[in-house]
């Protein structure tokens, strides 16, 4: 038997709920003895796992993986088992998590624009006005579900607007989102229906606002609007590539900041010492503590444990690890951010750490283009609920706490609170 046999033979069981409740000591065995590791993932395939830091970062800027699942070796039938449920039938393949350069960086430009730091600060106010709304939805009753009531619904309604989604139709998304996120990790039958569903009503809507485009654009124009206005002046967008587009935007643009927004109150709350310095910050009417924070809560326990699919269309080699064309490559973001070798005392909290440069969000031609929103979704999120609600606590055992299973995502299914209630 050979030293890399001999290590994975005892390495750690990897996707069980125990596992999924606090997965970093097994990361912590991968990065330490077979740091590109190969497992058969729960929908059955194969693939590589990367967990240290340097190999992570190179990983994900690698020109030689592909983002395509054509490029995978498995069969195709086993091809759909690597991506979104539904997306396939529902005509949603063609987005920015699928496809690489040059449609990539076609497609990238086009929505680029609307992620812009100007046009996020100009988007502040609304998410303040989300949030202060959602607060006092249960602010009055003293407890709450911070997931289902307030982490949930105000990245679901803040990238609605954003789209385009009309006021009335929101809630119709709020199900489907939600339909997505309570089955990530089980039957799956439920999550492609909301995916078919979410798909015929995007075509609808982009063929409303095609009908009703005006000849110049609107200030502050909706994103859908922007996206057909590209389409129709030259830039080749079809509208299978627009409704892609905006279902991406929803999909990847909500249950991130979902789980940041959760995840991030969870360490807060289960770490007092640094709760207690980022409130006094607060009060004092600092900003640097809430913003160098949440930085250091993406590290902690972000919200994206696995970067999303890659695949090899060539042999190549990966931290000594010879890996074959086509074989899939998972980048572990979670473990690569806890790498010792790269954080000092990587698994403390410290909300003044000053080394920002973690991979929650990704990194290459891939970095996550809502990162500028969801920063902004988590500081007002965050910093609102210390003010307004300043004795919260968790109602009950972090231990009683379950995480969802799943592959990409890490959340909790309920962060249930208590607090003095607040007229």
């Amino acid at each position: 038997m050979t030293e890399h046999e001999a290590s994975d033979s005892a390495a750690p069981e990897l996707f069980t709920w125990e596992f999924a409740t606090d997965p970093y000591p097994a990361y912590a065995w991968l990065r330490e003895n077979s740091p590109v590791h190969r497992t058969r993932l729960p929908s059955g395939v194969e693939a590589w796992l990367v967990t240290r830091y340097a190999d992570a970062r190179q990983t994900l800027a690698d020109q030689r993986l592909s983002k395509n699942p054509a490029h995978h070796d498995e069969p195709a039938h086993a091809k759909g088992r690597t991506g979104i449920p539904g997306e396939r039938k529902a005509e949603l393949m063609t987005h920015l998590l699928n496809i690489d350069p040059p449609d990539h960086t076609r497609l990238r430009k086009l929505v680029s624009k609307a992620f812009t730091p100007r046009r996020v600060a100009e988007f502040a106010p609304r998410v303040q006005e989300l949030t202060d709304q959602l607060i006092a939805g249960f602010a009055a009753r003293g407890s709450a579900d911070l997931i289902h009531e307030f982490a949930f619904p105000l990245p679901i309604y803040a990238i609605c607007d954003l789209l385009g989604v009309p006021r009335e139709d929101q809630d119709d998304f709020r199900d489907w989102a939600g339909m997505m996120i309570r089955h990530g990790g089980g039957p799956r039958g439920g999550v492609a229906r909301s995916v078919k569903k979410m798909r015929g009503y995007l075509a609808e809507l982009i063929h409303r606002k095609r009908e009703a485009l005006t000849a110049e654009p609107e200030p502050g124009e909706d994103l859908i609007s922007g996206l057909i206005r590209a389409s129709d002046h030259g830039e080749h967008l079809t509208e299978n590539e627009a409704a892609a587009m905006a279902f991406i935007l929803l999909f990847a643009g909500f249950e991130t900041t979902v789980n940041l927004i959760g995840n991030g109150m969870h360490a807060l709350l289960t770490h007092p010492g640094q709760r207690a310095r980022l409130q006094a910050s607060i009060e004092a009417g600092e900003s640097g503590l809430l913003e160098t924070g949440v930085e250091e809560l993406l590290r902690f326990d972000g919200p994206v444990e696995l970067a999303t699919w890659r695949f090899a269309t060539e042999d190549v080699r990966i931290g000594g690890q010879d890996i074959a064309a086509g074989d899939p490559v998972l980048v572990v973001l979670a473990a690569a951010d806890r790498d010792p070798e790269r954080f000092e005392q990587p698994d403390t909290l410290d909300l003044s750490r000053r080394d920002l440069q973690h991979l929650g969000y990704g990194h290459g031609i891939h970095y996550c283009l809502g990162a500028p929103l969801a920063r902004l979704e988590g500081q007002t999120a965050l910093g609102t609920l210390l003010s307004r609600l300043p004795d919260i606590q968790l109602a009950g055992e972090s231990a009683d706490l379950r995480w969802r299973g799943g592959l990409i995502m890490r959340g909790l299914r309920t962060l249930p609170v208590e607090f003095t209630p607040v007229k």
